[in-house]
């Protein structure tokens, strides 16, 4: 890999691939009764949220405390930043308190790049404007191949609003990487200009589509960053292409329904879809964090840090940490054992 994670399009198969196998053996720390490792000890990562968050946020606060880094939350609200600082200041600030990864959110595209070119440390990022989102797409993926068993040759349908999703653009080139066949479905007003030069496939009859689909994946309608209408209305754009049970029943039977969250139910996904078995969007947050781990302690942590192969590092990682258990276990198991011989000297 290289130091920073700041697109998808960054990673070749090999990247994508180890930072998925990575995820997979690391997902296992959750099954032990204290699911943390060692291995970022004494490394300091910061949270770096200019826009809003919720499962973004806590789920790269959980990702780097089960690897034992020291994690500082900054928000935009309540800092320097209200007083006009600008990014690079901060950036600055940052770097002099000894930060050796840097997760931003920012409201502009094109903002995790800049922070690269001032911080010695990793940059990763977790969503940038409406330019992209690469932690979403390999946590969509992980999921995707953990329903599924692959990604090579299966049909992935994006619905929704393209236009300003970083989500979407993440997964086009992410999953077109790693063997899958992307489409876009959404109303012309709600397509880049320029998608005839991605690589993936347009289609404005979402019902047409379902019956070839394995994978639905549902976006918001970004109101917030709206500045004119996109559509007549809601109800207009929910009964073109919203996700409801009829559309549901045209679904091959093994196929998958996502959706990278916030949701609006009722308008790109019923209720009753979004909570039945078909939907891995819960599981989507829980993989979340697993990925999240592979990410830093690939950039941070395996093969010294920085360029990490990930073959079979969390693994070895997680041996390595039960081999220190096992050796406490066995001092403190003789020292009980040594304290009553003493007494009874």
């Amino acid at each position: 890999m290289n130091r920073h994670l700041i697109s998808a399009a960054d990673l070749s198969l090999h990247d994508a691939v180890a930072i998925l196998d990575t995820a997979e053996e690391l997902s296992r720390l959750a099954e032990r009764p204290i699911p943390k490792l060692p291995t970022l000890r004494g490394r300091t990562v910061v949270n770096l949220f200019y826009e809003d968050s919720t499962r973004t946020r806590i789920s790269f606060e959980a990702a780097a405390k089960r690897l034992s880094a020291d994690v500082i939350n900054f928000s935009a609200k309540g800092s320097s930043v209200a007083k006009g600082e600008s990014l690079k200041d901060t950036a600055l600030t940052l770097q002099a308190m000894g930060a050796d990864a840097v997760v931003i959110r920012h409201h502009a595209s094109g903002a995790p790049h800049r922070l690269a070119e001032w911080i010695r440390g990793s940059v990763v990022n977790a969503g940038d404007g409406t330019h992209e989102h690469p932690t979403q797409a390999l946590l969509d993926a992980f999921t995707i191949r953990r329903r599924l068993g692959r990604l090579e040759g299966l049909r992935v349908a994006i619905v929704g609003d393209i236009l300003h999703s970083r989500v979407a653009r993440s997964n086009v080139w992410l999953l077109r990487t790693l063997g899958a066949r992307v489409t876009l479905v959404a109303p012309p007003t709600l397509l880049p200009v320029a998608v005839d030069t991605w690589l993936c496939e347009v289609s404005y009859d979402f019902s047409s589509l379902l019956p070839f689909c394995d994978v639905v994946m549902m976006l918001r309608v970004q109101h917030e960053r709206m500045s004119q209408a996109f559509f007549p209305s809601v109800r207009e754009y929910s009964r073109r292409y919203g996700l409801d049970n009829d559309r549901l029943a045209l679904l091959p039977s093994h196929a998958i329904v996502m959706h990278p969250g916030p949701m609006n139910r009722g308008v790109e996904i019923a209720a009753d879809v979004a909570d039945s078995p078909r939907s891995t969007i819960v599981e989507q947050v829980a993989n979340g964090v697993a990925v999240r781990m592979a990410v830093l302690y690939l950039l941070l942590g395996g093969a010294g840090g920085g360029a990490a192969s990930g073959d079979g590092a969390a693994e070895r990682a997680v041996s390595a940490e039960r081999s220190v258990s096992a050796e406490r276990s066995a001092a403190e198991q003789r020292s009980m054992v040594a304290e009553p011989v003493k007494a009874v000297r």
